[in-house]
């Protein structure tokens, strides 16, 4: 998409989030190389969410906040904030300049398709990642030690009575942020890693990794429910910018230009 487009007009925006919440993921062209630009870009679809790294971000492989994200090292695909009991829904990255080195192209991975898969292949792999609860930590960084009040399973689906054919609705999966299995036996840790391993397995594909190598003025936004992310490793300079979106926020926008208020009302 264009970002006068989607700056001008809210059928733009429409489109936008149409995209997003069909595909995953969308890039927008002709974004601003600056801060005030791509914020003024994620704002067109609701406020953005300050986290203990900020609100609108900009960062440099400078370790200033003590997270993998924050180096030059490849990152496998994950979801962020798995340490939350509500993760951002959407998050948008910017690359505003790359110098002096190369490398550091973009994964992502469709969850729900990987999920899926999974689902078929091993029902039993595939029932164990949704129902065994597990929890993410962010702990690295003076004065923070983030946990969830309570332990997630890796897949969510919408029932958990009907696994087996039931829609899957979240993905949280982060193998750097995961915390010590101490409610779990010996025996339940045991399927987890062996289901993790089918997992991960069908996250690796060829056929389930999409790279791309994201370009000064030109953003993506993706479904952080949805869409795994990561990157290859990298050289020399790079700066980012972007934020986090509250996934209610999200699809609020993403319904109100989609369906009338009538229509809204009568599905609540």
């Amino acid at each position: 998409m264009n970002y006068q487009t989607i700056m001008k007009s809210d059928e733009g925006v429409k489109e936008w989030t149409g995209n997003i919440r069909k595909w995953g993921f969308c890039f927008v062209d002709g974004c601003p190389t600056t801060s005030p630009g791509t914020q003024s870009l994620i704002e067109r679809i609701a406020f953005i969410r300050t986290t203990h790294y900020g609100g609108f971000w900009r960062f440099t492989s400078d370790l200033s906040t003590k997270d993998s994200a924050y180096t030059q090292l490849a990152l496998g695909a994950h979801n962020d904030n798995t340490y939350f009991t509500d993760p951002a829904g959407l998050q948008t990255f910017h690359l505003l300049s790359h110098t002096n080195g190369g490398g550091g192209a973009s994964l992502l991975v469709d969850g729900f398709r990987a999920a899926n898969i999974l689902r078929q292949e091993s029902p039993e792999a595939f029932r164990t990642l949704c129902h065994t609860k597990i929890r993410g930590h962010s702990s690295g960084n003076e004065g923070i030690a983030i946990m969830p009040d309570r332990a997630f399973p890796v897949i969510t689906v919408e029932s958990d009575a009907d696994w087996q054919s039931s829609e899957v609705t979240q993905i949280r999966w982060n193998n750097d942020d995961r915390a010590a299995m101490t409610g779990l036996d010996s025996t339940a840790i045991a399927a987890f890693y062996a289901a993790a391993r089918k997992w991960v397995g069908i996250l690796r594909r060829p056929q389930s990794e999409y790279w791309v190598q994201l370009q000064p003025g030109t953003t993506l936004t993706f479904d952080n429910w949805r869409v795994l992310h990561g990157r290859s490793a990298f050289t020399g300079e790079r700066e980012m910018c972007g934020a986090y979106t509250n996934m209610d926020d999200f699809i609020s926008r993403w319904k109100t230009l989609h369906f009338s208020k009538e229509d809204i009302l009568n599905a609540v």
